[in-house]
Formats: C-alpha cells, sequence, structure tokens
C-alpha cells in the first residue's frame, strides 16, 4: 500500500495522522515572532554590556596610571564609580563584563592604598565577591608597583610599608579555597607569591646598600687615620729620622 506525507511509523507499526495535526505548525507564528525579537534584546543587551565595559576598563586604567603618578583627584574616582554603577545596573553585566569590574575594583583599591584609608568591601562597590577576590589579587602587582618607584626615590621605609601590604593581601587570598569553576584563584596567588619573592628581595637589597653607603661616608678609607681596605692603618715607609707611630 503506498504511504502518503501524512503517515508516520511508530515502533515498526505505521500510524496514520490526521491533516489538521500534520498541516498544524510546531510552534505558532506569533510565538517564533517573539522568541526572534526576544534574542535580538538580548544581542543588544550583550553588545551593550561589552561596550561600556571596555569603556570602564579604558577609564579605570587610566585613574590606576594617574594614581601612580600622583595626579589622580576624587571628582575622577566618583564619575568612575557611578559609571560602574550604572553598568552593574545591566542584566548580565557581570558575566558581560566581568574583566573590566575586576580592573574598577583594583582601581578604587588602588585609590584607598594610596590615600591611606581602609579598602572599600565589595557590598560598598556593589560587585560579587568573585569580583571582588579577583581585583585583591590584582592589586598585588600595583601595590609591587608602589613598592618600586618608592625604591627609586630612595624611600625604603616607603617600600617596605607597601611591602607588609602585599604579605598581608596574600596571606589574605591564600585563606580562600574557591572551586576553579566559579573563580580561578590558585593562578592569582602563585603570581602573587612570586611577586611577593621578588619585592622582598629587592626591598632587602636596598636596604643594605643603604647601609652601606651610610658606612662610607662615616669611614672614609685612607682619611685621617680611618680604617681602609682590610680594615687596617693605610701605611707608607717612614722618612729617614721621622718617628714611626
Amino acid at each position: 500500500m503506498p504511504v502518503s506525507a501524512s503517515d508516520s511509523w511508530t515502533e515498526g507499526t505505521m500510524t496514520r495522522r490526521s491533516p489538521s495535526t500534520a498541516d498544524r505548525p510546531v510552534l505558532p507564528l506569533a510565538e517564533v515572532t517573539r522568541l526572534t525579537e526576544d534574542l535580538a534584546r538580548q544581542v543588544r543587551e550583550r553588545d551593550g554590556v561589552a561596550l561600556a565595559g571596555r569603556e570602564l576598563r579604558r577609564h579605570a586604567q587610566a585613574l590606576m596610571r594617574r594614581v601612580h603618578a600622583n595626579a589622580a583627584e576624587p571628582p575622577e574616582v566618583r564619575a568612575l564609580a557611578e559609571e560602574a554603577g550604572r553598568l552593574l545596573r545591566e542584566p548580565g553585566a557581570e558575566e558581560g563584563a566581568f574583566d573590566a569590574l575586576q580592573e574598577y575594583v583594583e582601581a578604587r583599591l588602588l585609590w584607598s592604598v594610596t590615600r591611606e584609608e581602609p579598602l572599600p568591601l565589595a557590598r560598598e562597590l556593589g560587585v560579587s565577591s568573585v569580583v571582588y577576590l579577583s581585583g585583591i589579587g590584582d592589586l598585588v602587582g600595583e601595590v609591587r608597583r608602589l613598592a618600586l618607584d618608592a625604591l627609586s626615590r630612595g624611600e625604603i621605609g616607603r617600600a617596605e610599608g607597601s611591602l607588609r601590604l602585599m604579605e598581608e593581601l596574600f596571606h589574605l587570598l591564600l585563606s580562600f579555597d574557591v572551586p576553579r569553576s566559579l573563580l580561578p584563584l590558585k593562578p592569582k596567588q602563585d603570581f602573587a607569591r612570586a611577586l611577593l619573592e621578588r619585592t622582598r628581595s629587592e626591598v632587602v637589597l636596598a636596604r643594605v646598600m643603604a647601609r652601606a653607603r651610610v658606612m662610607a661616608r662615616a669611614y672614609p678609607p685612607g682619611v685621617g687615620g680611618a680604617p681602609g681596605r682590610g680594615g687596617e692603618r693605610s701605611k707608607r715607609p717612614a722618612a729617614r729620622g721621622e718617628a714611626v707611630p
């Protein structure tokens, strides 16, 4: 028997669908239209979040550069906070602009560090714990830069203060055990450890060299009977008739 287009097979048994069922669409046209419009809206929102995130990241990086140059002003920080607040009100902001929000947190934390203020909390910045911890992890590198800048100016005490803050931030990061699927914190912990060890070595070396310079100025070799090389007085042959000391 010939099989028509309305026939179908179910577990080896041929069944015949009614013409009304065969001609009915899987979804009503109105629902297809609604789904299409909803997807288009989500694409627009995603693109808008991505664009706003790029702008926020650029402004956060600019603020950090100005902070390191001692040129940042409070109005700039407030403007950045307002920009981040607008982005955070968008649906899917943290998923679509995670890196930008992380940079924002880092910039706000760095600003507080340089002003010797308590670090703002995650809820004060309006971000999730994941974004906040990620920003904390990257702050270690910015504090290292503060230490190096202090060393370049000969301010060893200030560099040691930055080193202590790096140690505190590192131990704070170690206190969290976060699943990698939620936040890959282990690479940040390892990177912070490496930065801390390098900075500690550089600060210790700077302190030793500073002490050596002080000693060299206090005891110049061969002047006024001061100890010369090897800690001995400089010697010369006594002239005939000259008293030997």
